[in-house]
């Protein structure tokens, strides 16, 4: 097995790089396709989500495909290798089944147990095999995968360390407040009508909002979702379809909107929200200036803490007698004129000091060669005194005071933007009567949130399934060698029995079978020992040695071994499907 995932994630890169590498569908199509036609790749598939981007391969040569994967990742999101280097993670082998495996359990998920990320995964497999870029190994991962976060949600409270996507972000949105009562009896509008909006539909929908009007391109979809939640059995919302180009209207007349698409560009511009919000109140929408001369208050104070007090630069230190490179780490709050920086220093130093400092001249220290000890040190110390005090002491360096914050207006008009690359404008966080959730808040908001013992027990269950994966993948190995051998062996019983037939040939069928029978009997019983104990050998790490020496051993031809090993993976691709 040799395994490899290249990707990067919320975990790994800030939003904004994320955004700018997101992959569209046409775009992992041909990732996929260009993954395979590379040299060091035998099959691919891409786990492409609103918060990661992975790229899984099967290779021969561990370098030589990073290096591949990487470029082929940098070339199709648009990003330059450069700028998208310093945020890629690689697994190998046991390293990447673990990953997956954790990422199926929603153990690497933005919010911690959310179960969406188990049908991004089937998608994914789905998608790699329609495009027969999903061999032996990454069908048997991802269908594995699958089946170990099914297991995690089953045995274990993972749901409840965390909240899918959709139900993190109204939380947000209601500002801690009861999502049901704070949805109770507003109108919604969902745009999109893919697997994370219907998500968000259903959700609002239980949440008790009285209205629901989904937007789509394609506005069969829209009208499909629009049913299935009219036609819902545990809730009465009402809910319709429109076109895209209603967006604008409906917006005006919505509590909450949720945006999520596949769109490259803009859903909801700065301008469009504005206006939606004028719409609405009758009253201007400006933007929350608060907010804003709080940020320029804030940047004004950092930039004034990092400018170069007088005298604390270098430049300004001409014929400074002291060293000042040496007194750069003075603790803040003082500069290096002050106490902090003359700590420790001799007496003879501080006299010159604090000469300079008053504007004269260093001390010529000749005439004083002579004069040394207590009396000589609290002399020159007590002069430094007086020259401080006629020159007065320089003001401290202090860090900027706390930007006080500022209330904002009562949003309403709530927006979730679960999108990747954002459907919703990030200039209208600055909006006021406008409360704007997206990715980048959303992945703030949850960088703190605790753990629950239950996420424990997933972890046992991940170390659990990937070593009974790598211990069923390095039998199944040495299986194809297996095969050739009894295939051979059963050639020479043959071989056999014809011989015997030309040398007796007045053999009669029943004499013949039973002899048959018999060679075919001893060669079962010689060849079953070693053919069990080398796959339960080849199970355990470092085991893959044993298909090697059993070729050795038998003098099987290699060719034959791959002819069986490619016979399996074709039967194996007709019968296969999602799981």
């Amino acid at each position: 097995m040799s395994l490899l995932v290249v990707g990067l994630s919320h975990r790994s890169a800030p939003v904004s790089v994320l955004e700018r590498a997101s992959l569209n569908a046409n775009a992992q199509l041909k990732l996929l396709q260009d993954t395979v036609a590379a040299e060091p790749a035998a099959e691919a598939a891409v786990l492409a989500t609103c918060n990661r981007i992975e790229l899984y391969a099967d290779v021969d040569k561990f370098h030589a495909g990073v290096a591949e994967l990487s470029t082929l990742l940098a070339q199709h999101s648009g990003v330059g290798l450069e700028e998208l280097t310093p945020y890629l993670y690689v697994h190998y082998e046991d390293r990447a089944v673990h990953h997956l495996f954790s990422v199926a359990c929603g153990l690497d998920s933005m919010v911690v147990g959310e179960g969406q990320i188990l049908g991004q995964i089937k998608d994914s497999l789905a998608r790699a095999q329609d495009l027969h870029t999903a061999g032996r190994l990454l069908n048997d991962l991802f269908q594995q995968a699958l089946r170990v976060g099914k297991r995690a949600h089953s045995e274990t409270g993972i749901d409840r360390a965390g909240q899918s996507l959709v139900t993190f972000g109204l939380e947000q949105l209601s500002a801690g407040a009861d999502v049901q009562q704070w949805a109770r009896g507003k109108k919604a509008l969902v745009i999109g009508a893919g697997s994370m909006s219907s998500l968000a539909a259903a959700t609002l929908a239980r949440a008790g909002v009285a209205e629901i009007v989904v937007a789509n391109r394609t506005f069969e979809r829209a009208e499909r979702l629009a049913r299935i939640l009219s036609e819902g059995d545990d809730t009465d919302v009402l809910a319709r379809a429109v076109p895209m180009d209603s967006v604008p209207g409906e917006l005006t007349r919505a509590d909450v909107a949720v945006s999520c698409t596949g769109a490259t560009g803009l859903v909801l511009t700065a301008d469009a929200v504005v206006a939606s919000v004028e719409g609405r109140t009758g009253a201007p929408a400006v933007e929350d200036t608060a907010v804003r001369e709080a940020a320029v208050r804030e940047a004004a104070a950092t930039e004034a803490a990092e400018t170069p007090l007088p005298g604390a630069g270098s430049a300004a230190e001409e014929n400074c007698p002291l060293d000042l490179s040496s007194v750069s780490s003075v603790p803040s709050g003082f500069s290096v004129m002050g106490e902090a920086a003359v700590a420790g220093l001799d007496a003879a130093t501080l006299e010159q000091h604090g000469a300079w400092a008053a504007g004269g001249t260093a001390v010529d220290r000749t005439r004083e060669a002579g004069r040394s000890g207590p009396e000589a040190d609290a002399e020159l110390i007590g002069a430094l005194a007086a020259t401080a005090t006629r020159v007065g002491r320089i003001p401290e360096r202090r860090r900027p005071e706390p930007v006080v914050e500022v209330p904002r207006p009562e949003p309403v008009l709530f927006l979730l933007d679960l999108a990747m690359p954002r459907d919703v404008d990030a200039a209208v966080h600055r909006l006021a009567g406008v409360r704007l959730v997206d990715i980048e808040s959303l992945a703030d908001a949850s960088a703190d949130a605790p753990m629950a013992a239950d996420v424990d027990m997933v972890r046992r269950i991940v170390a659990d399934e990937v070593t009974a994966f790598g211990a069923a993948q390095r039998a199944a190995h040495i299986t194809p060698t297996v095969v050739a051998l009894r295939s051979m062996a059963a050639d020479v019983v043959a071989g056999e029995i014809a011989r015997l037939e030309g040398r007796l040939p007045g053999l009669d069928d029943k004499h013949r079978a039973e002899i048959t029978q018999t060679v075919k009997r001893v060669v079962d019983k010689l060849l079953h020992a070693p053919t069990v104990r080398v796959k339960q050998l080849a199970a355990e790490p470092g085991g893959a040695g044993y298909a090697d020496a059993l070729r050795t051993l038998f003098d099987l031809d290699q060719e034959t071994v791959a002819s069986v090993s490619r016979a399996g993976n074709s039967t194996t691709e007709k019968n296969r499907g999602p799981a």
